[in-house]
């Protein structure tokens, strides 16, 4: 039976998605993975382009806010930013909690050669840590 693991930051817009598409893609057989929010705001398109540049696509998956798995039952709660640890200390139903945080990348609309990087910097750090994820 695959563990279930639900991986949280604050707008599941970018980490908590980057990551959710690397558990799935590299370790999918393993688990079932969900993610969320604590104030969800839409899948960052940059997430979206980062992720496809390494053959991982994201782009059908979308926020969700944490209350949409009240009651569930998860083997690994992961935090990936620092204010998702902050709101979510203790999850009901979850076995473990880990916080594992990876930094914010900008937020700025406007695409630009620094703002790419800062995406695949972030997405190579998720993607690595996510592989080898136990």
């Amino acid at each position: 039976m695959k563990k279930r693991v639900l991986i949280l930051c604050t707008g599941n817009s970018c980490r908590s998605q980057m990551a959710e598409g690397a558990l799935r893609h590299f370790r999918g057989h393993d688990f079932e993975v969900f993610s969320a929010g604590t104030r969800p705001s839409g899948v960052n398109p940059l997430a979206i382009k980062v992720m496809k540049e390494i053959g991982i696509d994201i782009s059908a998956q979308r926020s969700k806010h944490v209350s949409e798995f009240k009651g569930q039952k998860f083997d690994a709660v992961i935090t990936v930013c620092d204010n998702a640890k902050e709101l979510c200390q203790i999850f009901p139903g979850a076995t473990t909690m880990m916080h594992w945080p990876f930094p914010d990348p900008p937020h700025e609309e406007k695409e630009s050669p620094a703002v790419l990087a800062a995406f695949r910097s972030v997405r190579d750090m998720i993607c690595e840590k996510f592989k080898a994820f136990q």
